[in-house]
C-alpha cells in the first residue's frame, strides 16, 4: 500500500489521507471511533471506486491511524472539523459520504455545515449522539463521577485495550448532538443496520430514521450482521447503495 499524503488543517492538525481523481460526485469514507482508513470497508469501497472510475477519498481523523495527535486529545468537534477540512480541501465537486458508526454522526453534521458539498449519504451502523445516549446515559454513577472529577474513565472494549473516554469528549459531544433538533439532510440517504450489532442496537437506527426529515431516506436491516458489517455480502450492500445514490445525485 502506498504511503499516505498529509493535509494540514486550519486547526493545526495533520491528517493522513489517500485519494484519487475520477468521475464526480466523488465518494468520501468517514470511519468510526478508534478505527482508521485501512479498514475492510474503506478499502472495499476504494476498490469499487477504482473499478468504476469514481473519485475517492479516505483519511484518518486526528488521533487515529497515521494522523497527528493522540486519541484522548480528541472529541467529536475536532473530528468533525477534520472531516470538513478534508472534504473541502481534498475534493473538487460534490461528494457522497459513507459514514461508519461515528462517521454516520459526522456525516449528518456535514450536511448541516457544508450542504453544498454533500450530494448523498450512506451510513453503516450510524451512531449519532453516542457520547450522550450510548455512554453517559448508560454509565453508572461511579463512572460518571470518575469522568467528571478525574477527567476520564476507562471502558472495556472487545476490539483491544480499554477505551479512554474523557470529560472533554462528553462535554463537547453535547455541543454537536443531531437528534435533539430538526435534521433535514436534503439529499438521498441510505442507512444499513445489522440486527446482531451489540455496539449500536437496532433501536438507534429506528430512532434516527424517525428523526430524519426528507423525501428519500431508507433504512435496511441486515439480519445477523454485527457492528463490523464486513462480511462480503454486507460490503456488497454498501456499494449497491452507493450506485443507487449516485444515480440520484
Amino acid at each position: 500500500m502506498p504511503e499516505p499524503q498529509y493535509l494540514d488543517t486550519p486547526q493545526g492538525r495533520r491528517l493522513a489521507y489517500h485519494r484519487f481523481s475520477g468521475r464526480e460526485p466523488g465518494v468520501v469514507f468517514l470511519g468510526g471511533l478508534r478505527s482508521d482508513m485501512t479498514g475492510t470497508k474503506a478499502v472495499h469501497i476504494e476498490e469499487w471506486a477504482r473499478r468504476t472510475g469514481r473519485a475517492f477519498l479516505r483519511f484518518d481523523y486526528s488521533g487515529h491511524g497515521s494522523s497527528s495527535g493522540t486519541f484522548t486529545e480528541g472529541c467529536i468537534g475536532d473530528w468533525a472539523e477534520d472531516a470538513e477540512a478534508a472534504i473541502t480541501g481534498l475534493t473538487e465537486g460534490p461528494v457522497i459520504l459513507v459514514g461508519s458508526s461515528m462517521g454516520g454522526w459526522i456525516s449528518f453534521l456535514m450536511t448541516r455545515r457544508i450542504p453544498g458539498k454533500i450530494a448523498g449519504v450512506v451510513t453503516i451502523a450510524a451512531a449519532p449522539d453516542f457520547t450522550e445516549d450510548g455512554m453517559w446515559a448508560e454509565w453508572s454513577e461511579d463512572q460518571r463521577k470518575a469522568c467528571m472529577e478525574e477527567g476520564q474513565v476507562a471502558l472495556p472494549s472487545e476490539y483491544g485495550e480499554d477505551m479512554i473516554v474523557t470529560r472533554r469528549m462528553i462535554e463537547d459531544g453535547r455541543e454537536h448532538l443531531v437528534l435533539r433538533t430538526p435534521l433535514s439532510p436534503g439529499v438521498p440517504v441510505r442507512m444499513f443496520q445489522g440486527t446482531a450489532d451489540a455496539d449500536v442496537p437496532v433501536p438507534v437506527a429506528m430512532r434516527l430514521l424517525d428523526h430524519l426529515d426528507g423525501d428519500d431516506i431508507r433504512l435496511e436491516l441486515v439480519k445477523g450482521a454485527d457492528h463490523r458489517f464486513s462480511e462480503p455480502e454486507c460490503l456488497d450492500t454498501i456499494t449497491r447503495a452507493l450506485e443507487e445514490v449516485l444515480t440520484l445525485a
